[in-house]
């Protein structure tokens, strides 16, 4: 079987419902995943937008949530993950607005897509006391077994 990623509140490619973002609730969707690797002892999430901060001429990828030491065996998050609503052992990375946990899809213009990649790793990271996407990457670097991913987008309504 295949390490899969998926969401029952959109369809891969589909549109991120505006519960999700910055126009609703701005509570993360419920996620979940198949077919982790054998040997894996944790995964990592990393949501991000490559379309930043225009889809027409992107300069940056804003990164929206990271989570890591999930544990693999849970197969899924609840809708609004945080805080009790977390696997045991799982912790947030700081996204780009300096603060641990999830922000929803808010684009300043156009539609964007939104990467949520789940990696299957090797090992249990250490607590890295809120650590940026980079700084997480770099600590799970070269302990991928594998990647899932979901892509959504989103495009304002509210102008």
């Amino acid at each position: 079987m295949t390490f899969t990623l998926s969401s029952p509140a959109f369809a891969a490619g589909g549109d991120i419902p505006a519960r999700y973002t910055c126009e609703g609730d701005d509570i993360s969707p419920p996620l979940a995943w198949s077919a982790p690797p054998d040997g894996a002892k944790s995964l990592a999430l990393i949501l991000d937008d490559p379309d930043a901060p225009d889809p027409r001429a992107p300069k940056m990828t804003w990164t929206h949530w990271v989570l890591y030491n999930l544990p693999p065996a849970a197969g899924s998050l609840p809708e609004g993950a945080a805080g009790s609503a977390l696997p045991a052992g799982a912790r947030h990375g700081l996204n780009d607005w300096k603060r641990p946990g999830y922000g929803g899809p808010c684009p300043p213009i156009g539609r964007h897509r939104y990467f949520h990649k789940l990696y299957a790793l090797a090992v249990v990271l250490p607590d890295l006391a809120r650590q940026s996407k980079a700084q997480v990457e770099a600590a799970f670097a070269g302990h991928v077994l594998a990647q899932a991913e979901l892509v959504g987008g989103y495009e304002k309504k509210g102008r």
